[in-house]
C-alpha cells in the first residue's frame, strides 16, 4: 500500500510506518500525530499523498463550498483578541448592530444572485459588559443577543429562502435547542484546546469566552441534540505543534461519541496592522499544508476539512493536494467581515483550479450532503423540505436549484 505513496527510500521509517497506519484505516494515536507535524520537507510530498489518497478514497472526486450571504449581525464583543479586527466597542468608529431591515436586505439580495446560506456572525455576550448594547438591545425588543438571533433567523426564514447558519460563540445546552429548528447547521471555533493561550499577555488572556473547556461544552451539547456541527482551529496563535494536534483530537474524541461534527475547518492567523498580534508572524504555507494533511489523516477520510481560500489565496491547488474537500462558504455579495482584507475567490476561480488537479467543484447546502442523505436526523424537521428542495440524490445542491 505504502508504495502508492512514496517510494521506501524517500520517506523516513517512522513517518512510513505511520502513513501505512492510516492508509489501512487504523486510528492514529496522539503520538503518530506528533511525528506526522514534525515531518521535514523529505517527508512532506509522501504525506500530503497519502491525505489525498484517503481523502479521495471516502469523498471520491467532489470538493464543495456554499454560495452564501455573511450576516455580522453584531460586531460588539466582550472578547478581546489578540488576533481580531472584527469585534468593536459600542463607542469605536464602525461598531455596528443591524437591524431586522438590514438583516432581511442583505439576505434578500443574496437570494437574489443564488445564495441559499445566511451565514450569522456575531460578537460574544455583548450584553453581559456593555450598558450601551443593552439599550440597543432593549429597543430592538430583546433582553439577550442570543434571542435577537433567533427573530433574525426567523425572519429570513419567513422571508427569502435561505438558510441559516449561527455561528454566535458559546451557547448552552437550552440556547443550542432554541436555535436548532431555526438553522441548517450551527457551529463554533475551538481553536485551540491551548490553556497558555489565556495567560497575561497571550492571545486569549481578555477573551472569558475562549476558554477550551466551555468552547467543547458548546461542542458536546451540539451532538448531544443532534445538530450538524462545524468547529475548527486557528493556527499560528502561539500555540505548539503538539498542542495543534491536541486540539484535533479534541474534536476526533467528539466526534467519536456523538457523530455531528460535520466539518472540521483549519484557519491560518493573517496579520493585520490594527490587531495587538500586528508583529506576529503569520504560520508559513509549509505550516498550514502539513496541518491539514495531518488533520485529514487524524480526522479519517469520512470528515469533511476546509481551509478558507482567501487567506491562503496562491496555493488553492495545494491545499487541495493536502487533503481537504471543502472551501467553505463563498459569497458573491458581501466581503468577509472577520477577514475584511481578504476577498472572497470567484466561484468560477475555483472551480477551474479544482479541475486542474483533477476534482470537481460541488455546490453545497449549509448542513453537508451526508446529513441529508445518511443522517436526516439531523435535519430540522422544520426546514427539512426546504432542504430537500434544493438537492440531489447525492445531497448536493441540483444545479437547476
Amino acid at each position: 500500500m505504502f508504495d502508492d505513496v512514496a517510494a521506501p527510500s524517500q520517506v523516513h521509517s517512522q513517518v512510513r510506518e505511520i502513513l501505512e497506519k492510516a492508509l489501512a484505516e487504523e486510528r492514529l494515536s496522539a503520538d503518530d500525530g506528533y511525528a506526522l507535524m514534525q515531518v521535514t520537507r523529505s517527508d512532506l510530498p509522501a504525506l500530503l499523498h497519502a491525505a489525498s489518497v484517503l481523502r479521495d478514497r471516502h469523498k471520491g472526486r467532489n470538493v464543495s463550498y456554499s454560495r452564501k450571504v455573511f450576516i455580522p449581525l453584531t460586531n460588539i464583543c466582550r472578547d478581546r483578541c489578540g488576533y481580531c479586527t472584527f469585534r468593536k466597542d459600542p463607542w469605536e468608529e464602525g461598531a455596528k448592530t443591524m437591524t431586522p431591515d438590514e438583516v432581511l436586505a442583505v439576505a434578500e439580495a443574496g437570494a437574489k444572485l443564488g445564495c441559499k446560506e445566511a451565514l450569522f456572525s456575531l460578537g460574544d455576550k455583548p450584553e453581559v459588559l456593555y450598558p450601551e448594547y443593552r439599550d440597543t438591545l432593549a429597543k430592538l425588543g430583546y433582553r439577550r443577543t442570543l434571542d435577537y438571533l433567533r427573530a433574525a433567523c426567523e425572519l429570513v426564514l419567513a422571508h427569502t429562502p435561505l438558510l441559516p447558519h449561527a455561528n454566535p460563540g458559546l451557547m448552552s445546552y437550552r440556547d443550542l435547542a432554541m436555535l436548532r429548528e431555526l438553522n441548517a447547521s450551527m457551529g463554533i471555533m475551538l481553536e485551540s484546546v491551548s490553556e497558555r493561550l489565556l495567560e497575561p499577555g497571550a492571545t486569549h488572556d481578555d477573551a472569558p469566552d475562549k476558554r477550551p473547556a466551555l468552547r467543547l461544552k458548546t461542542i458536546e451539547n451540539a451532538g448531544k441534540l443532534r445538530i450538524a456541527f462545524t468547529t475548527g482551529i486557528l493556527i499560528g496563535i502561539g500555540e505548539t505543534l503538539q498542542e495543534r494536534v491536541d486540539s484535533l483530537l479534541a474534536i476526533r474524541r467528539l466526534q467519536e461519541e456523538f457523530g455531528h461534527i460535520q466539518e472540521v475547518i483549519i484557519q491560518n492567523f493573517r496579520v493585520k496592522p490594527t490587531i495587538p498580534m500586528k508583529d506576529w508572524l503569520e504560520p508559513t504555507l509549509l505550516d498550514m499544508l502539513k496541518t491539514i494533511a495531518v488533520a485529514r489523516l487524524l480526522l479519517g477520510g469520512t470528515m469533511n476539512i476546509q481551509a478558507p481560500p482567501n487567506l491562503t489565496p496562491d496555493a488553492y491547488q495545494l491545499l487541495l493536494l493536502a487533503g481537504i474537500n471543502d472551501w467553505g462558504g463563498v459569497s458573491p455579495l458581501t466581503i468577509d467581515f472577520i477577514n475584511p482584507e481578504a476577498p472572497w475567490p470567484k466561484i468560477k476561480e475555483l472551480q477551474r483550479v479544482t479541475g486542474e488537479v483533477g476534482l470537481v467543484l460541488r455546490e453545497r447546502l449549509a448542513v453537508y450532503p451526508e446529513y441529508i442523505t445518511m443522517y436526516p436526523e439531523y435535519m430540522p424537521v422544520s426546514l427539512r423540505d426546504r432542504i430537500l428542495g434544493y438537492v440531489d440524490t447525492e445531497g448536493f445542491v441540483r444545479e437547476e436549484a
